[in-house]
């Protein structure tokens, strides 16, 4: 089973990380939150992009980087930049990851890229996009784990359902 954690350093923006909230549950993944935190944990932004889910939400809060390394000295730390030279699906991901992205408005420092080349990923795009939003970039890196663990543990099986009185297709 894989034991994957999404760790946002100083994330700035209420909604991405209320999206990102929901992606945790869709994939079982704790969320880890590193302050400064850029809103309230009350905002009412990160509550309804997080839906209902939010209160069902794992999610672990640390001081700052320091903190949160102390607390979690295991598994694979693999840091999300687009400065990376390693593209996301060329990687091998362990089957405990601590996937790691910074903030919108400048992404991780410098220092802790340069320090942990090796574990540097990035997403393929277009050569004048200088980034994706952060929700998305989870939810994209997110996937890619789990694709290369089979997505174990991930309901697989699509189908028809029958939702009060309509049709709909399942998208999982």
């Amino acid at each position: 089973m894989v034991k994957l954690n999404i760790v946002l350093l100083e994330p700035e923006i209420p909604q991405n990380t209320g999206n990102i909230g929901r992606t945790c549950n869709a994939m079982g993944a704790v969320l880890h939150l590193i302050e400064p935190l850029g809103f309230s944990i009350e905002d009412k932004y990160l509550k309804r992009a997080g839906l209902d889910y939010w209160k069902e939400l794992n999610v672990k809060y640390y001081k700052n980087y320091a903190d949160f390394l102390a607390k979690n000295p295991q598994g694979q730390k693999v840091f999300i930049s687009a400065k990376a030279n390693k593209r996301c699906d060329q990687f091998c991901y362990e089957a405990e990851v601590y996937l790691i992205f910074g903030k919108e408005s400048v992404g991780l420092p410098v220092e802790m890229l340069l320090g942990n080349q090796d574990f540097c990923v990035r997403i393929p795009m277009f050569a004048n996009t200088r980034s994706l939003n952060l929700a998305n970039t989870v939810a994209i890196i997110s996937y890619e784990v789990m694709r290369q663990h089979s997505f174990a543990g991930l309901k697989t099986e699509g189908g028809l359902h029958h939702s009060h009185g309509k049709v709909r297709k399942s998208i999982l």
